[in-house]
């Protein structure tokens, strides 16, 4: 090891520690944060991307976002569409990014170190601060369950639901899967028997109630909306896929994780749409209404655990993510500092009424992750036969990092393209006023982005090649072929 070596590895050690031995190995604290995962330390089936992404989804939250299109006037058949739609378009983002993981070994913020360079602290905040607020959201439904199953003041409820989830992103990887696993059988479960009650209940607003312009604005709306949550996951995309093995399927990787996302949100937001009429603010208390009996108590246990394996994520995420920022901490010590943050958000919103609060952070919070993927997945494109090893090791020292203004530049340019198409309750843009309340922020967002980026990187790349030290060895010949794969 020369000096170089020896200073680089001293000064990311914090970003190193222990790992899961395998699948099933749940004893193991991951202390390994933002470093590559070595390749003696690869496991894992790509069916696993199946459940981690189907679990965290089908929750009661996403049934309150569905219930939305009855709010907006939309017919079932209509909110359908929309939702299948706008599903679909989020989640196609995330299944090609999850291909990443076992390529690089690596996380999602941690690899946007790439383009963004130094200014990776800027989306990397955003995404902490983004996973607080989405445990808030999530937690808040899960602490009303609790609070109406053990009669518990409403603080206790969801004391108890960011302790447990706590436990999981403290523990990392193969806890968060091996929980997800069993909690999609359960999901499974529960919204068989919440969709049986449904039906059973009537009520299905048929039509629309809105006409015209006015119905294809709140159409587009819920599309966007449907979009917002699929897409939402981006930037979460390569982290449950890192630590596969390097030749493990990339076309698999992207169908189970395509699955697991669009049908579990496409599931549980029509539900949501079919139950619009008669679930109210109040989720736990009419969803165990409707469940009736003793399936009501398991309806309300089933919300708690939902919350958990979406909110474990936010935390195991969140950690990678404020280490990607620079800050040089222990990632478990991150993930714990995020339920401790998101405690206090959760209690102010349930302050209040949270149809408007919920509408306008679940929006906003995620306008910036189409431009995010729109740079890094054109930097791919450049990178991604050429890429080594060593470079992502030095990725890992933010002074190595070039200035990545690039990427930055382009990032804000096409979130201010979406200004004018956005239509929540804190803005509505010119362009979408004009259009009845249609929302085309997303698609507009991420094709400038993309337009712009390719431009300015090609500038940058003419500099970045003029310094580049030599090349090193190509990922694809430090990661042979493993034995029996």
């Amino acid at each position: 090891m020369n000096a170089s070596d020896a200073s680089l590895d001293s000064a990311t050690r914090v970003f190193e520690g222990d790992r899961p031995k395998g699948a099933g190995d749940i004893s193991t604290i991951e202390s390994h944060g933002i470093a590559p995962i070595p390749l003696e330390n690869r496991y894992g089936s790509t069916w696993r991307n199946l459940t981690v992404w189907f679990a965290p989804n089908i929750n009661v939250s996403g049934l309150f976002t569905g219930s939305l299109a009855v709010y907006f006037g939309l017919g079932f058949w209509q909110a359908v569409v929309a939702v299948v739609v706008g599903t679909v378009l989020g989640c196609l983002p995330v299944a090609y990014l999850a291909r990443w993981g076992p390529q690089t070994g690596m996380g999602q913020l941690p690899l946007a170190r790439l383009p963004f360079g130094k200014t990776i602290a800027v989306p990397a905040l955003v995404q902490w601060i983004s996973t607080i607020a989405w445990d808030a959201l999530v937690g808040l439904f899960g602490a009303e369950a609790l609070e109406t199953l053990f009669h518990v003041p409403f603080a206790v409820g969801a004391i108890i639901i960011l302790v447990i989830e706590g436990v999981m992103g403290f523990m990392g990887y193969e806890l968060i899967h091996q929980f997800e696993k069993w909690a999609s059988l359960l999901a499974v479960v529960f919204f068989t028997i919440l969709a049986v009650r449904v039906i059973q209940h009537g009520g299905v607003q048929w039509h629309n109630t809105v006409h015209g312009g006015t119905a294809w604005g709140m159409f587009f709306l819920m599309v966007a909306i449907s979009v917002s949550l699929g897409i939402g996951w981006a930037t979460y995309a390569a982290d449950y896929s890192r630590y596969m093995k390097p030749d493990a399927s990339s076309g698999a990787i992207f169908g189970y994780t395509l699955a697991g996302l669009s049908f579990s949100y496409i599931w549980v937001l029509v539900l949501g749409a079919a139950a619009g009429t008669f679930l109210t603010d109040q989720t736990a208390v009419g969803v165990q209404h409707l469940m009736g009996g003793g399936l009501g108590t398991f309806g309300l246990i089933a919300m708690g655990i939902g919350a958990v394996a979406s909110n474990q994520m936010n935390d195991y995420s969140g950690s990678l993510a404020l280490q990607a920022a620079g800050v040089k901490v222990k990632r478990p010590y991150i993930a714990a500092l995020v339920i401790i943050i998101a405690f206090g958000l959760i209690m102010w919103m349930h302050s209040g009424t949270t149809a408007a609060k919920f509408e306008n952070l679940l929006l906003f919070t995620g306008y910036w992750v189409a431009p995010f993927a729109a740079v890094v997945m054109i930097d791919w494109t450049y990178r991604e036969h050429g890429l080594s090893l060593r470079a992502l090791k030095e990725s890992l020292e933010f002074r190595n990092l070039e200035s990545g203004w690039s990427a930055l530049v382009a990032l804000l340019v096409g979130f201010g393209a979406m200004v004018p198409f956005m239509n929540t309750e804190l803005i509505e843009g010119p362009v979408a006023k004009a259009l009845d309340g249609t929302d085309l922020s997303f698609y507009v967002g991420f094709v400038v982005t993309l337009g712009v980026y390719y431009v300015l990187r090609a500038v940058d790349l003419g500099r970045q090649k003029a310094t580049a030290p030599p090349e090193d060895t190509p990922l694809a010949e430090l990661t042979p072929p493993l034995a029996g794969t």
